[in-house]
């Protein structure tokens, strides 16, 4: 009896530890096969046992797939039953069906609540423990041969009973729970209303929303099913009764809207208020009426989770319902239909709820749960290597994928750990050495882009070729080694982490967003009482090895590893209006950045003003941002930091306070219309409102033919010199001028966005020679004045390299032989008018001297080449694209993009060019343009 009792035990935490199938799925086998074997059955159930001891080992060695060894732990549950029935005192196994309770029910050992993905396939299912047909998918246990179809139809019906029954039980469970939940409500709010209250109103309502509502569904369903299963027949249908739960999930769907915000205001509230904190902590729920323990003590944040993983219960429970009530049945519809229902209400929160949380079991027994994993750059003896780090409960796990030969699984091997007991995020001492940071050239990561760019090209050319396969994986292996270097050397805002009693280790980050969100989620499991801990190296290598089961990151974020299908994100112009943002409980002085992806890392692409003194700041700001490829725009909140003496160069000598951050998709559907999209973007109680429009890259890049004479904007050049009596524009002279005085160290000047209200106001007074342009142009954001410099070149009618040279230009810059690019390249110079020449000089030696102070505003001369370069050259619609067919936006941008980029890189990089030597030298030979 003890040796089985061990034996189910060892099972047990077998499944929790290297089966990545939870508890609760293989409970409901318990259902399934125990109600098969009585006592009599004893020396059979030996036999089964000595064969799962081999199935055990098997698995543990991954000679098994899960679901066989899962089928086979099942066995042993039944075993359990069969004991209980000879010798009951020895077992108190819980059979609660689908829900349970204790340290299996999704909670672990340290009170944390362990939060499954929501899971709508029914590939998930409790059917995985069923054996698998020779096709791949689940089959129910075969009935002996010979049955007649109405014995199978009896036999599915009571297993739909058992199965019914089963989720009952844990109904009945959840309703205790709930009603538990609902306790706290009417004292709280009583003292709501008196001189000293535990919890406002709001705070109440927000912390326990809807679950009144669900309560009271539920305890309806439970009702109305009850006398179902008792009185059961052949003839009862509960199909309806499935059908009209899942017919009000909308109810479910404000709870999860609302889950996140819930915790946060629960976990304030407790740090707030020592009365709540008791009272959240120490949740009485009775069990169910023949439970032998009356009552357990629950955390409120354990009882806030039971909403979200009571959905994907019931969902797996209506799969087996349909897999085992006849398709002749009154029944089958109604309970497919409730299945639709709740898949697709699963499909539509997946993305909104927290990622995937997996547990772990240490050999101690103790859990260990997957909180948050991804891939960061590790500054390592002086280079850059790409890591896997994992965040656990207890501490932060550091590792690099192995190279697994053909036919092996892959794993990975710890680099270091620290427990998060021992972590801190303290700087280096001045007296310690600090390591030396690989940087690689702006310039080299911008080829990098272009040679990735030239690939995902071809690529498409090779899918339509007939025999273009083999040649598509060469190029996307080739593209994976590519955009995994620019990954790699792309980053540079420090994460330093240290161990209090070891070293300190150096990550390195393309966002701000993404440091404040290892640096907030380490600190919030550092806030509970964590125990230093030293894993020895059996344990450590068990807990590496089960990395590769519970990552929730897969994949390096390449575009190389995503499915053909999948959208290439957006190429063109965002066009983002930052309103304002609500939720400020102190004054403060506050800006907004906005981050977009590209190439699978973030770039910051704009920044507010800062709104001094307020808790509600009213931005009214418009950015145009360009986008590569981008799909997330991320918005952060800062609290500027005027203190000098809290520089801290650890941190970039970035010193201003995060106070919010949030992300939104950018669904190609919604922001294509012509018309604005506005949203609101909640972060830690602040709301910031904003809209969007987006102009893809096919429409950016088209010059509109204009035949305005008045003003500067969308006029000829030659015109407006003629009336300016000028050989620059003037509003090239003013704003060349203006940067040079006092934008050329600001760090992005011509890639930073300026506000577009202020760049509008400025084109208005350029375009009616107001006399207060002078005025207007020392007192706005530079960045707005470098933007009307750039607008203007974009809104001419036709490029300042001209049209008709735009096919020469791009001959030119492909020529490999120098001597003869020279010639070419400084001969179509000459052939441009006077007044483009001047001004194509003017603004060359302009970003020359801009680049001079690329250490300071990190702005190189590929960099101004990337900006500048299309608005330069980008042909007028009628010359260029008339009667083409633009195939992609990413199409576009490798050929033309790129090669006009080069084009405006050689007369950077050339010595420099005047205008009367250009006109006096003669070529050694010439040749008609």
């Amino acid at each position: 009896m003890a040796f089985c009792n061990s034996l189910h035990i060892v099972t047990q935490a077998l499944c929790l530890s290297t089966s990545p199938i939870p508890i609760f799925y293989v409970r409901t086998c318990f259902l399934h096969q125990s109600m098969h074997l009585s006592s009599t059955d004893f020396f059979t159930s030996v036999l089964l046992k000595s064969l799962l001891l081999t199935v055990l080992w098997l698995r543990v060695t991954d000679e098994i797939p899960p679901s066989i060894y899962c089928y086979f732990f099942s066995i042993s549950l039944s075993l359990n039953h069969v004991f209980m029935s000879i010798c009951p005192s020895d077992f108190n196994y819980n059979t609660d069906g689908y829900e349970g309770d204790g340290a299996e029910d999704g909670k672990s050992q340290d009170g944390s609540e362990t939060l499954p993905y929501i899971d709508e396939s029914p590939t998930m299912s409790p059917q995985l423990c069923a054996p698998q047909g020779p096709d791949g998918e689940t089959v129910s246990p075969t009935p002996p041969e010979g049955l007649l179809p109405g014995v199978k139809t009896r036999k599915g019906l009571e297993m739909k009973k058992l199965v019914l029954s089963g989720f009952l039980a844990s109904e009945e469970i959840y309703i205790n729970q709930l009603e538990a939940l609902l306790l706290p409500i009417r004292p709280l709010k009583a003292t709501a209303t008196t001189s000293q209250p535990v919890l406002t109103i709001q705070q109440i309502e927000t912390i326990f929303y809807k679950i009144q509502d669900i309560f009271e569904i539920h305890k309806e369903f439970y009702d109305a099913l009850l006398p179902n299963i008792q009185q059961w027949d052949e003839k009862v249908t509960v199909g309806h009764l499935f059908q009209k739960l899942a017919s009000q999930l909308g109810v479910y769907k404000a709870f999860v809207d609302n889950y996140k915000v819930a915790l946060e205001t629960a976990e304030k509230c407790s740090q707030a208020n020592s009365q709540f904190q008791e009272i959240s902590e120490n949740i009485k729920v009775k069990g169910p009426k023949d439970s032998k323990d009356c009552t357990t003590t629950i955390s409120m944040e354990a009882l806030l989770y039971k909403p979200i993983d009571r959905v994907t219960r019931s969902t797996l429970v209506l799969h087996d319902l349909l897999k085992h009530t006849p398709k002749d049945h009154p029944d089958f519809p109604l309970l497919q239909d409730a299945l639709r229902i709740s898949q697709n209400f699963l499909s539509s929160i997946n993305e909104e709820i927290d990622p995937r949380r997996t547990a772990v079991t240490t050999p101690k027994g103790e859990a260990r749960q997957l909180v948050k994993d991804g891939f960061l750059v590790e500054v390592s003896e002086g280079s850059r290597k790409l890591r896997h780090v994992f965040l656990f409960t207890d501490l932060l796990l550091c590792a690099k994928m192995k190279k697994a030969a053909v036919g092996r699984h892959q794993q990975y091997e710890c680099k270091w750990y620290i427990p998060l007991a021992d972590l801190t995020f303290q700087t280096l001492d001045d007296s310690d050495s600090c390591p030396s940071i690989q940087v690689v050239p702006e310039h080299e990561l911008e080829e990098m882009k272009i040679k990735i760019s030239v690939l995902k090209s071809e690529m498409q050319k090779e899918k339509k070729a007939p025999k273009g396969q083999s040649r598509v994986e060469r190029l996307r292996k080739k593209m994976n080694e590519q955009e995994s270097w620019l990954l790699t050397h792309s980053p540079t805002i420090p994460f330093r982490i240290h161990n209090k009693h070891g070293k300190s280790y150096l990550f390195l980050l393309s966002s701000d967003y993404e440091r404040s969100e290892w640096r907030e989620s380490i600190q919030k499991l550092q806030k509970k009482d964590l125990q230093a801990c030293v894993l020895s190296s059996v344990e450590l290598q068990v807990l590496t090895s089960s990395c590769f089961k519970l990552r929730t990151v897969h994949n390096i974020p390449v575009t190389s590893n995503k499915d053909d299908e999948e959208t290439p994100g957006l190429y063109g112009f965002l066009h983002v209006i930052v309103h304002s943002a609500k939720g400020f409980k102190e004054s403060a002085n506050l800006y907004c950045t906005l981050e977009v992806d590209s190439y699978g890392y973030f770039v910051s692409k704009a920044k507010t003003r800062v709104f001094r003194d307020t808790t509600e700041p009213q931005w009214n700001e418009e950015f145009e941002i360009e986008l590569e490829g981008s799909q997330h725009l991320r918005i952060l909140c800062y609290e500027k930091c005027y203190d000098k003496s809290r520089l801290n160069k650890d941190d970039n000598e970035i010193v201003d306070k995060i106070m919010g951050k949030g992300q939104v998709q950018l669904d190609p559907q919604t922001v294509q219309s012509k018309n604005w999209h506005m949203d609101v973007i909640e972060m830690n109680g602040i709301k910031v409102e904003f809209s969007m429009k987006f102009t893809s890259r096919d429409l950016s890049l088209k010059r509109t033919p204009s035949k305005k004479q008045s003003g500067v904007f969308g006029v000829k050049i030659n015109v407006v010199t003629k009336r300016e009596r000028s050989k620059v524009p003037y509003i090239v002279r003013q704003c060349i001028e203006e940067v040079e005085k006092r934008g050329i160290d600001e760090v992005g000047i011509y890639r930073i966005s300026g506000v577009a209200t202020d760049i509008q106001a400025l084109k208005a007074a350029f375009d009616t020679n107001t006399k207060d342009i002078l005025v207007m142009l020392s007192d706005m954001d530079i960045n707005a004045i470098a933007g009307t410099l750039k607008l203007y070149f974009r809104e001419l009618p036709e490029p300042l390299l001209t049209d008709r040279l735009y096919p020469a230009f791009m001959e030119g810059i492909a020529l490999s032989d120098p001597a003869a690019k020279e010639n070419c390249m400084m001969h179509l110079l000459r052939s441009l008018p006077d007044p483009n020449l001047m001004t194509f000089l003017t603004l060359l030696e302009h970003l020359k001297r801009v680049a001079e102070k690329e250490p300071i505003n990190k702005m190189s001369l590929h960099n101004l080449a990337t900006v500048f370069g299309p608005t330069l050259l980008r042909p007028s619609e009628s010359e260029n694209t008339k009667g083409q067919h633009i195939t992609s936006a990413s199409d576009i941008w490798s050929h033309d993009v790129m090669a006009q980029v080069q084009v405006l890189l050689y007369y950077l990089q050339h010595p420099p060019i005047s205008f009367a030597e250009l006109k006096r030298n003669t070529l050694y030979f010439s040749t008609d343009v």
